[in-house]
């Protein structure tokens, strides 16, 4: 039995749910219709480009969690799913989840997106291990701050070898999936590092190092 460890956003899924939460948002008329998409658009190019400030992306992207109710983020939550999310959940993805549950790995989310999004994103794919970046909450009510170390970059190596404590496993014969040149330190941490459908730089670096690259879009 081994980890099989999947990154969400652009390798599960064919889209960005941090960044089609946002939009979803603005949908909803929930945010400045310009001063937050304009930020919003901003945070996925740095991401994609690897230069996203973390910390100065979480200051924006946590907020309209402290500035809505519980009930009202639920809400708006089930009707991203089905609006946003259910489209966009690949099913050959789906199916090399199954694979793996079927051999009797432990499955693994690892994502740089919060837990209020991918939550019951993991749920409706089957996985109950998740590791995303937490939202701190007190007394019921999201505060808009990130508590602990945010899964992004080095972040995730860092979340996961504690997840890996906690848990009593370990990363021998490890799978990890990832699209992004992002995950490239954690993809160099596991045994099984595969390309899902990646970013012109981790396909190069993947092609390079023998790395398997495979589509789950095809």
């Amino acid at each position: 039995m081994s980890l099989a460890i999947f990154d969400l956003d652009n390798t599960l899924l064919s889209i960005d749910s941090d960044h089609a939460w946002g939009e979803f948002l603005l949908e909803q008329g929930a945010v400045d219709p310009v001063a937050f998409r304009d930020a919003n658009d901003r945070f996925l190019a740095d991401y994609q480009a690897g230069t996203l400030d973390i910390h100065a992306f979480l200051e924006v992207a946590l907020r309209p969690l402290a500035e809505n109710s519980p009930e009202q983020l639920a809400a708006w939550h089930q009707q991203f799913m089905a609006s946003k999310i259910e489209p966009h959940i690949l099913p050959k993805g789906e199916e090399l989840v199954a694979r793996h549950r079927t051999r009797g790995d432990t499955l693994l989310i690892i994502t740089a997106t919060n837990r209020f999004i991918t939550g019951p994103i993991a749920e409706r794919l089957g996985i109950d291990d998740l590791i995303a970046v937490e939202p701190e909450m007190v007394k019921g009510r999201y505060t808009g701050h990130v508590t602990g170390t945010p899964s992004y970059r080095e972040g995730k190596v860092v979340r996961l070898e504690a997840w890996l404590t906690d848990q009593g496993l370990s990363l021998d014969d490890a799978w990890f999936y990832s699209d992004s040149h992002n995950d490239l330190a954690l993809l160099e941490k596991v045994d099984y590092p595969v390309a899902v459908d990646p970013d012109p730089t981790l396909r190069e670096v993947a092609e390079s190092r023998g790395w398997r690259i495979i589509s789950l879009r095809d």
